[in-house]
């Protein structure tokens, strides 16, 4: 699904000279690479502040406690999206409040929000899934309406831009009260190992965030509010620094793969190729089609055979997991519980050619036919 090792050969010697930079001078935990990153990710989306963490499930949890959210606050989450956006929300004793998502874009559909506002709703988190933006012109009139913070979760398009109606234009993360990333080493972004960050234009947020993510201290021994130990390690900041160079070319270098794959699938009427949003450009975390759902286990296992691997994000949806214990039944949020059934994500990487691409589509359009 990923060409890690291909990726890395391109920039070995960046690489390699910025991790033995890090050993060389033995700062393991907030060594000088922590602070330029998150300086250079900042100038990159144009927001005022990044303070980086150790992953992106805990930038969703210090971003909820910076906010003073409290338990029985709810919090309105998409039902279809991977598990952690909802799974802070309830570790923090909040409520989520599960919202079904457009057919078309698969990010949380604003037309059902307003109906489940209620005097306890807090805040609102979509999701931009698989590399574009949910429809932020209506969750700000929400928020702003409502009084509602907005935490974004960008883990999955991070480069994306979305444009306003009124044609301001802005980098995904930045819109709301919070964003957050994930640098998982599959990411756009990713590094070698675990990492993420939190970002925002307000300046209390951003000193209360790194409190958080330092054990609440604002000075060495004195902890002036409950916080987590959540840092992003020197050596993954180094590799962050190196690609985060190379960001642009790699969401080029996605979107030629996803191009090829349209212009490859569009014409096969079982298949749904991804819908691009007229408002977000696309950086392409997944290239995500659908299927009839009688077909799609049959195409997967096809394509395994011939050592093409594909991913179902994601086959249950959370208003379906046991560990959230809600009360919904089959059929309470329909477009989220189809595209579990029919959604297949392909292989899309920076490091992929046209004949591997032909050859993918090719094969699809054979079983498919």
């Amino acid at each position: 699904m990923v060409d890690l090792k291909g990726q890395y050969d391109k920039i070995k010697p960046l690489i390699d000279n910025a991790i033995q930079d890090v050993i060389d001078k033995s700062s393991f935990i907030k060594g000088t690479q922590v602070q330029l990153f998150e300086k250079n990710l900042a100038s990159y989306l144009n927001v005022k502040h990044v303070i980086s963490c150790a992953n992106g499930t805990d930038a969703l949890q210090i971003a909820m406690m910076a906010l003073n959210l409290k338990p029985g606050d709810e919090i309105m989450v998409p039902a279809f999206t991977y598990v952690a956006t909802a799974e802070v929300i309830s570790l923090l004793g909040l409520t989520p409040i599960l919202i079904d998502v457009d057919n078309e874009t698969f990010c949380i559909d604003t037309k059902l929000i307003e109906e489940k506002i209620t005097i306890n709703t807090k805040a609102i988190v979509p999701v931009h899934l698989f590399g574009q933006c949910a429809n932020m012109d209506e969750i700000e009139l929400l928020a702003q309406k409502y009084n509602l913070f907005i935490i974004e979760d960008n883990a999955q398009a991070l480069g994306s831009q979305y444009t306003f109606r009124n044609n301001i234009t802005k980098k995904a993360g930045t819109i709301g009260t919070i964003g957050i990333t994930s640098f998982f080493p599959s990411k756009n972004l990713g590094c070698f190992g675990d990492g993420g960050a939190l970002m925002t234009n307000d300046d209390n947020l951003a000193k209360k965030i790194t409190m958080i993510c330092n054990h609440g201290q604002s000075q060495k021994y004195v902890h002036d509010i409950i916080g987590v130990n959540s840092r992003l390690d020197t050596i993954q900041a180094a590799v962050l620094n190196v690609k985060l160079n190379e960001l642009s070319n790699y969401e080029k270098a996605r979107n030629q793969v996803a191009d090829l794959y349209d212009k490859l699938l569009g014409n096969n009427p079982k298949i749904k190729i991804p819908k691009r949003s007229s408002s977000s450009t696309h950086v392409f975390h997944q290239y995500t089609i659908q299927i009839n759902a009688t077909e799609r286990d049959n195409l997967k296992s096809e394509l395994l055979k011939l050592n093409i691997p594909t991913m179902v994000y994601y086959p249950i949806a959370l208003h379906m997991q046991k560990a959230f214990n809600l009360d919904h039944k089959i059929g309470s949020l329909p477009v989220s519980e189809v595209l579990c059934k029919t959604v297949i994500s392909l292989p899309i990487h920076t490091e992929m050619n046209k004949n591997q691409i032909e050859y993918i589509a090719q094969s699809i359009n054979t079983i498919l036919q």
